[in-house]
Order: C-alpha cells, then structure tokens, then sequence
C-alpha cells in the first residue's frame, strides 16, 4: 500500500492529527470572520467623498461582458468539487490546504482594509438569483486586491504541483476566472496580476508555518 492510499480520512480524527485539524478549522473560521469586516470597512469606506476609481490600461480597452455565470456559480461549484475532492480523494492534502487557504484569505483581509478604491464603472453585479445571493453572502465580490477567484486555484496550483493533471485544472481554472473578472470589470487588472504571485507567496509561508502539514503531502507526479 502506498503513501497516498494508506491515508483515510478516519486519520485526520486520530490523536495525531485531530488537533491540528481543529486548529485549520478554527483559522478557516477566523480568516472568515476577519474577510468579512474587512468587505464591511471596505464597503463604508467606498461611500465616503474621497474613493474614486482609477484608470485601468486593460480595462479601459476591454469590453464589458456579463460573465456571472462563471464568475458565480462557476466559483461555488469549483469551491464544492474542490472540497469534495480533497476531502474523499485526497484527504492528506487537507491539513495543509485549509492552513494554506486561511493564510490566503486572512491576507488578502489585510489588503482589502488598507487600500481603497471606487468599482470601475459599468462592472458587471451578482444578479437576484439564489446562487448570487450565496454568493454575495460569502463576499467574493468585495475589495479588490488580489483576486481572490485569480489567486485561490493557483494557490490550490501550488499544493497539488506534483500532480500533473490536477496542477494543470488548477491551473486553467485560474485563468480562466483571471479572464471572467477582466471581461466583467469586476476587478483592476493589478489585482489579477498580482495574484499569482501572491498565492506563491503564500504558499510559501504556509510551507513555513506548517511543516509538519506539508509534509504530508507525497512527493508523488502524474
């Protein structure tokens, strides 16, 4: 039996991994919390006199094109087969994925609460449909920088690098939602090209903080 399949998700509950497994749970939750108070800030920041919107090299030649139903409920679905995934195929990646995705909200939190600008002007908006409102519940479409939809399949990218085929769906998610935000006006083209390098980062730290998570990833390709 090899590395991979001798890992079941009963593991995740015993007393070696159960309680770092409450602790990604728990910064999963808090990273949540502070992403939201960071859109809420961002939200009463943006009425204020002073916000404005800036130029955008790319957006100011590209056209506007209604591309919710990537931006939306290709974003939820991709979250739910993501998640299935990990958890039933892959469940030793998962200690390590959710450390490594609070790291990433929890970060982009900050960003958002820092820097303030106005929404591009005739960007497109979540409809009035139940997945749009789910949705605009979890803030995907709050603050800009970095893309979130850019930066969390390519930092999922980076966890599953040795493993070509999964690397490489990672991979086109991410820019294919890289190109969903631009054609939507959703998002300044710098907040899309700077979340690769964001999530490198990221990833990076993660592999710092939480060694004994990453480690349990195999060194596996294919």
């Amino acid at each position: 039996m090899d590395q991979q399949t001798s890992f079941a998700i009963r593991d995740l509950f015993s007393p070696k991994h159960r309680w770092s497994l409450l602790g990604a749970l728990l910064m999963l939750a808090g990273a949540y919390v502070a992403e939201y108070f960071a859109n809420l800030y961002e939200l009463e920041y943006a009425g204020r006199p002073t916000t404005t919107y800036v130029g955008d090299l790319l957006l100011d030649n590209l056209p506007v094109i209604d591309l919710n139903l990537v931006i939306i409920e290709g974003a939820l679905l991709g979250i739910v087969l993501t998640t299935l995934f990990v958890v039933f195929l892959r469940p030793r990646y998962l200690l390590f994925t959710l450390k490594a995705l609070a790291l990433c909200i929890a970060i982009r939190a900050l960003f958002i609460s820092l820097t303030h600008m106005g929404i591009y002007p005739g960007n497109i908006e979540p409809g009035a449909g139940i997945f749009d409102g789910i949705y605009s519940y979890l803030n995907f479409q709050s603050g800009f920088f970095f893309s979130g939809h850019t930066a969390l399949p390519f930092l999922m990218a980076l966890v599953f690098w040795e493993r070509m085929r999964t690397r490489i769906v990672f991979l086109l998610m991410s820019f294919v939602f890289a190109v969903a935000v631009l054609l939507a006006h959703i998002h300044y083209s710098i907040d899309v090209l700077a979340a690769p390098f964001m999530a490198y980062g990221i990833f990076k730290l993660a592999a710092y903080f939480f060694p004994r998570d990453y480690e349990l990833i195999p060194p596996a390709s294919g």
